[in-house]
């Protein structure tokens, strides 16, 4: 049985603001590879740099929602760590957390966040 691994959405939403970053370093590579054909070249340097400023617009509303986060102690290591939505993860060792007191004890499911299951329970 293979066992599920839990990550925090502030390191998920790091990590896709971070391959965007990436993406768009390809893309103008792609640009320095294409240099014979201008408009293509351009293109490519234009979509480069659209990842790019689109990955800075995440890393900034990431930040903002990271400072409103509630910060805990992960009871498992011991490290401080910040919870988005009623349930999470910890940030260093992935340990499912929550601070809703009817969710202790159940199974962990992101599905907990979302609004449609809020107003069910």
């Amino acid at each position: 049985m293979a066992q599920l691994v839990y990550s925090s959405k502030i390191n998920k939403i790091r990590s896709f603001a971070l391959i965007m970053v990436f993406v768009g370093f390809a893309f103008m590579y792609g640009g320095i590879l294409t240099k014979k054909i201008e408009w293509l070249m351009a293109l490519f340097f234009i979509i480069g740099v659209l990842f790019i400023v689109f990955s800075c617009v995440v890393y900034f509303w990431i930040g903002l929602f990271s400072v409103r986060a509630v910060s805990i102690i992960c009871p498992s290591c011991d490290k401080p760590t910040k919870m988005l939505g009623r349930v999470d993860a910890c940030m260093h060792c992935d340990q499912p957390l929550t601070l809703d007191k009817d969710l202790e004890g159940k199974e962990f499911d992101e599905k907990y966040n979302k609004r449609k299951y809020q107003k069910k329970n």
